[in-house]
């Protein structure tokens, strides 16, 4: 047996060896695209930092102290306005639950008309998609500054709000719930000669309703931290209160308004807790 050394190579032989093997020498047009690509990124992130101007944090340092010793420092406690604080607290949660509650009423029908098992027409099924990309993609807060120009100021225009997000976003879970379902159930229902609406009362609500409270409930939880940005719009709520407090200067107070509107997540949070133990269970020990 003869070793092969480089000296005996010729240019023959590697032109035989790309020939027979190329992708052991690499393709040189995929290397320069990944070289051009992470070039591409790198450059993105430095420009993205640039847009960033983190300078700044250092330049308002000194202002954001004062603003922070300010929101700590509670003075006059005794002058502050609580009854209009808590009234808005409780607006608030009460746009949130209404909002979620009609928002959780329409995306069901709307969740069985967007479900490939549930309706078969294809047209229908795709032109409720698309109306429900339209109430997802479009932000909340877009949606209240609609409704305040179309209904005026206040609460209304957040319920409104709430109420269309909602229902886009917990239509599609919905939806995608439905098509996940155990055929099976919904064979044996059919089997006993059941109509349409018994088939989706027996054959379909037992197995999503579970799903369906925790999404309820989850959204409740989210759209309470909602209507307080959308109060800052003149949707009503505690938001014109904390918008409010900031224009006139008293921070204090809107520390005081976030700290209760955190208090009130976290027993909102507590309670829907409580309330997935009882209609899913508790998992694991």
């Amino acid at each position: 047996m003869t070793a092969l050394t480089f000296a005996a190579i010729t240019e023959a032989d590697v032109a035989e060896a790309r020939r027979t093997h190329p992708a052991a020498f690499g393709n040189p047009l995929v290397r320069a695209l990944k070289i051009a690509s992470w070039a591409v990124v790198i450059g993105y992130v430095a420009y993205s930092f640039h847009l960033f101007e983190a300078w700044k944090l250092l330049e308002s340092s000194e202002r954001a102290i004062r603003l922070v010793t300010r929101m700590v420092a509670w003075e006059g406690m005794a002058g502050w306005s609580y009854r209009q604080i808590y009234t808005g607290i409780a607006q608030t949660i009460a746009m949130a639950f209404l909002g979620t509650l009609l928002g959780t009423i329409f995306a069901l029908g709307l969740g069985f008309l967007a479900a490939r098992n549930t309706m078969p027409v294809g047209v229908l099924r795709h032109a409720v998609r698309r109306l429900l990309d339209i109430f997802r993609g479009v932000d909340s807060v877009v949606w209240a500054l609609v409704f305040v120009r179309a209904v005026g100021l206040g609460p209304l225009a957040g319920v409104l709000a709430i109420w269309v997000s909602d229902m886009g976003n917990l239509a599609k879970l919905y939806s995608e719930a439905i098509e996940n379902i155990d055929r099976k159930q919904v064979e044996g229902v059919r089997a006993t000669g059941a109509d349409a609406p018994r088939i989706i009362r027996y054959g379909y609500l037992p197995q999503i309703l579970p799903v369906f409270i925790s999404l309820s409930l989850y959204s409740f939880e989210s759209s309470v931290r909602s209507a307080t940005i959308l109060g800052l719009v003149g949707a009503g709520g505690i938001g014109m209160i904390i918008i409010e407090r900031f224009r006139a200067g008293l921070f204090d107070q809107v520390a005081f308004v976030v700290l209760n509107v955190l208090i009130v997540i976290a027993i909102i949070d507590w309670g829907s807790g409580l309330i997935r133990k009882r209609f899913i269970g508790e998992r694991g020990h």
